[in-house]
């Protein structure tokens, strides 16, 4: 085979897989210090789409003594790249730790990009995170990023967590001290709070958001509630929820306050013989607060609902 012939040959090759990986993620989405050296990149509050690309999470990174620490590298390969980009524009240091925070594919699908730049970096999670994701959650979150994006996140692939963590768990990395917090079930049954000690900044992951209303399938509106009181009595400073802003304490006590109150209104209402569809009408005064956050009008029924179920089953523990 004549050399140029080769050469047209493999640059055919080399565009046509590149046409099937989306293009790098649109936006100035900058690194925003919320703390010593610990950085987040508040993502848009809105649903996956092909303007925002699947980027709707908090990637989070802590430059440490040697080296730099990841929460959360976000949604797809895109976002997992960017994040990579803003750490090499700040510190030439490795990233050598990564934190998942659930099994939740918009905060744990950009794994693929660390690990491409860093094949050997340990992935901390949860127990049963790492098993679910190779037994389909992984490829079904990989699935539905491509359905909502209309294929802005091709090339996504699955890189789950590898390292397991467990309540009261002290991970050293970096220089730098993580504690792990969790409980049996909370935003889900697979949820880790990281608190990290010398800055006082734990990332609460969807236990809580703030500006934006989380769907709670699988998990517990009383976990999610005493999951938060954990985070306040951690003795962190800085509070960095899921999706939305970062702030002090009153991150994780808005979120458990609107948890709380659907869970206790819808209990009562179940107490009373009514049912789920009832109970809204008598909810909506006490959630004032939260009415404008995102989410809110096509999540309400869901937490209802669910808060319904756990009500019930409650009735017979």
């Amino acid at each position: 085979m004549k050399w140029g012939l080769l050469i047209t040959l493999v640059c055919l090759s080399m565009q046509a897989q590149a046409a099937l990986k989306g293009v790098p993620i649109q936006g100035e989405w900058l690194p925003e210090q919320v703390a010593d050296q610990v950085y987040v990149i508040h993502g848009p509050l809105g649903m996956p789409s092909p303007e925002n690309q699947g980027f709707m999470n908090n990637p989070a990174f802590i430059i440490g003594d040697d080296g730099v620490v990841v929460i959360d590298p976000g949604g797809s390969v895109q976002v997992g790249e960017m994040l990579m980009r803003r750490i090499a524009s700040m510190t030439d240091k490795p990233v050598v730790a990564v934190f998942n925070s659930h099994i939740h594919g918009d905060h744990w699908l950009g794994n693929q990009a660390v690990r491409a730049q860093y094949p050997d970096v340990p992935i901390y999670g949860h127990a049963r995170v790492g098993p679910r994701v190779l037994g389909g959650e992984g490829a079904h979150w990989v699935r539905l990023m491509l359905d909502l994006t209309r294929k802005a996140t091709m090339g996504t692939q699955v890189v789950a967590p590898d390292h397991v963590v467990s309540h009261g768990d002290v991970i050293q990395a970096a220089g730098l001290t993580f504690e792990i917090i969790t409980n049996e079930k909370a935003h889900t049954d697979t949820d880790i709070m990281v608190l990290e000690k010398r800055s006082g900044v734990i990332f609460l992951g969807d236990n809580a958001g703030y500006g934006r209303i989380l769907r709670l399938e699988g998990g517990s509106h009383r976990g999610n509630v005493a999951a938060l009181n954990m985070a306040i009595d951690s003795g962190a400073t800085v509070f960095v929820p899921g999706h939305g802003q970062t702030a002090g304490a009153e991150v994780a006590v808005a979120y458990r306050d609107f948890l709380d109150t659907v869970y206790t209104v819808t209990q009562q209402g179940y107490e009373d013989g009514k049912a789920d569809f009832e109970i809204r009408p008598e909810l909506m005064p006490e959630l004032t607060q939260w009415r404008d956050w995102e989410g809110f009008e096509n999540l309400l029924g869901q937490h209802i609902s669910a808060a319904f179920l756990e009500a019930e089953a409650a009735d017979f523990e």
